[in-house]
């Protein structure tokens, strides 16, 4: 199929075998993505997709395909792969449209990003050098968009290479400039081996077990521990002060860290017992717990303020999680696994999650659909939870082996990566499986915890995407009374109680309307009495009757209505009329027949007097209109009338 779009002989596409294989691998790789539901995009596995569709489409133009031609060949993947894979044929029209709007996308950054790194490489030859300075590397990707992993593949064409760590530096230094923290050095594994040494010593010194910090996020809230290290801007501490931001290990903690779309938990550090009661025992400390996370398998580190005495290394301490805050994290992660069940009933099987962020505030679930999720299908999402809720489903969370999870039908998220042990949530009971997936998350105990959910919003995060914000328990009270107090206020304002206000606005609307069309009728009179007036103006230029006229209180086909009276009057003549609409001139110009024939045309004529006014306009040589923006020049803008007629009348 590829062979044929690019069209090609078979002698030229044996010359060219490298593009056809990568382009077929990648297009297949990219089509079972898609039907995944993993969808292009910045983080994780979605730009793990959008790198496979890049890297297809850089080698299509070796073969001369520059235009979108994947979704075709997409197609014959389907054809050969559907009977295995029923997905693909389900999916078929999101996976068409997905690849070919990437390729749209990426068509303009492929061609300036490839002609600048031409040059790179140009240069780089006449030096006689064979790296590309990281720094340009980065420089291709922040102005242009061109993926460093681009950059390296037609580097490494030419027998060159790309310095990665400048490249990664330089996107460090944009990140610090552009006053949004160091985190990408965590995530580079810039700070990588500074932690693993870390993690080393304290396990050396017998402070932390082998298995580094031991973490239970899910049987307590609190936990004692030892706190064996504090860090304040990378340094390791001895002790802190009042107002200090640190970083401190504990030997246990309850905290939960950031992970599968689930925030890390808020929560706090406190000297125990609160009075020493050993001399090595700093008296009563507190540090404020905002954020915590992993940097290398068995340290966890919790991030945050001390508010109140002098923590130091070795104090035994009190590790709480912010029990509100976790909870309402757990009402809302179970709504998730509620939405995502209402979803596949609601708009079909075929529905499945993307993406999702759950916090203490709300809740945020992506998901592929091809289209707008219907209002009639968002009530009856909604009202499909809220009955689960009611229902009191128990929710069972169990550990087992991934492969009898998936044996029992558990669901699991395309991309993440599992262990051989899985934690399950099942929110099910004798009337059956409501929802049953792999997920290392918080959740309550059974559905009537979360209280009530309600759909705040349904919107589009990419080609085939969707997303639903929602909020449970508290955050729906919230939600709901906020909504009842604006319908309280409104029915005040229109001196009704809130079962009445819709036909209240109803009848305001029905009258609004009378009154506009009422209005209008006052407008088109009084625009045509002043026409009238205006008429007795015409003069003659040249033997022909032409009138240039300032008409007040008239919208643009008012004075198109205007112009057609002229016309009738004046079987052979010019007119030019103008207006003022929201602060903002406009202009109509029309020519008879049979001037048109003598070289005046309403097109030409036009755009010479809008030039005045700093606008611009078009149109037939019957009939044309413009705009402006200086309403101020009218008048000088239509005394451009004659001069044109004297110029171009033959």
């Amino acid at each position: 199929e590829t062979q044929r779009l690019a069209g090609q002989s078979d002698e030229e596409r044996s010359a060219n075998l490298t593009p056809y294989r990568v382009i077929a691998d990648h297009v297949r790789a990219a089509a079972f993505l898609i039907a995944d539901g993993v969808i292009p995009g910045n983080v994780g596995r979605n730009y793990v997709c959008r790198m496979i569709i890049r890297r297809a489409a850089r080698f299509a133009r070796k073969i001369n395909l520059s235009e979108p031609f994947m979704a075709k060949v997409a197609a014959k993947v389907i054809e050969n792969y559907h009977l295995a894979y029923p997905e693909l044929s389900a999916n078929q029209a999101l996976i068409e449209d997905t690849l070919t709007a990437e390729e749209k996308r990426f068509a303009e950054t492929l061609d300036s990003g490839f002609a600048q790194l031409q040059t790179y490489i140009d240069e780089l030859k006449i030096a006689n050098e064979t790296i590309l300075d990281g720094k340009r590397a980065f420089d291709l990707y922040a102005t242009l968009g061109f993926p460093m992993e681009i950059t390296r593949d037609i580097l490494a064409e030419s027998n060159l290479n790309v310095d990665e760590n400048g490249f990664f530096e330089a996107m460090e230094d944009h990140r610090l400039a552009s006053g949004k923290g160091s985190a990408f050095a965590e995530m580079n594994g810039k700070n990588t081996e500074f932690y693993a040494q870390l993690l080393s010593e304290l396990q050396m010194q017998g402070k932390l077990p082998a298995e580094g910090v031991r973490y239970d996020p899910y049987t307590s809230f609190t936990s004692t521990a030892r706190l064996v290290a504090i860090l304040q801007n990378g340094e390791l501490i001895e002790t802190a002060q009042i107002g200090d931001e640190v970083e401190l290990v504990v030997t246990d903690s309850p905290l939960y860290l950031e992970s599968g779309g689930q925030i890390g938990d808020r929560g706090k550090v406190v000297s125990y017992p609160l009075v020493a009661s050993e001399a090595k025992q700093s008296p009563g400390w507190e540090v404020e717990i905002d954020r915590t996370f992993k940097p290398v398998t068995g340290l966890i580190l919790l991030a945050g303020k001390v508010k109140e005495g002098s923590p130091r290394v070795d104090d035994t301490a009190m590790v709480s999680v912010d029990i509100s805050s976790r909870r309402s994290t757990m009402r809302n992660h179970t709504g998730t696994h509620l939405l995502h069940a209402a979803l596949r009933h609601v708009l079909g099987e075929k529905v499945h999650q993307s993406g999702s962020v759950v916090d203490p505030e709300r809740m945020r679930f992506d998901f592929n659909y091809p289209q707008a999720v219907s209002k009639t299908d968002l009530l009856k999402i909604e009202e499909r939870v809220n009955q689960l809720i009611a229902d009191e489903y128990p929710v069972r969370k169990t550990e087992k082996t991934l492969d009898q999870a998936k044996a029992e039908g558990a669901t699991a998220l395309f991309g993440e990566k599992y262990g051989q042990t899985v934690r399950t949530i099942e929110v099910a009971d004798e009337r059956g499986r409501v929802s049953y997936e792999l997920c290392g998350g918080t959740h309550v105990d059974n559905t009537a915890e979360i209280g009530s959910f309600y759909i705040l919003s349904e919107s589009s995060v990419a080609a085939g995407v969707r997303r639903i914000e929602a909020v449970t328990g508290l955050g729906a009270y919230s939600f709901a009374r906020e909504q009842i107090t604006y319908m309280n206020e409104i029915a005040s304002h229109l001196q009704s109680n809130p079962a009445g206000a819709h036909s209240k606005v109803e009848a305001l609307e029905a009258e609004l309307k009378q009154t506009h069309r009422e209005l209008e009728q006052v407008r088109i009179e009084v625009a045509n009495q002043a026409f009238k007036q205006k008429l007795e103006d015409v003069r003659e230029i040249s033997g022909v009757p032409v009138l240039s006229a300032l008409i007040l209180n008239a919208d643009v086909d008012a004075l198109r209505s205007l112009a057609d009276q002229f016309r009738q009057k004046h079987p052979s003549g010019v007119v030019v009329l103008g207006t003022v609409i929201n602060e903002k001139p406009a202009l109509i110009a029309a020519v008879t027949p049979d001037l048109i024939s003598r070289g005046l045309k309403a097109g030409d004529l036009i755009k010479r007097v809008a030039q005045v006014v700093g606008g611009g306009g078009g149109g037939r040589p019957d009939m044309a209109q413009a705009g402006g923006k200086d309403p101020e020049k009218l008048a000088e803008a239509l005394q451009q009338v004659e001069a044109y007629i004297q110029e171009n009348l033959k």
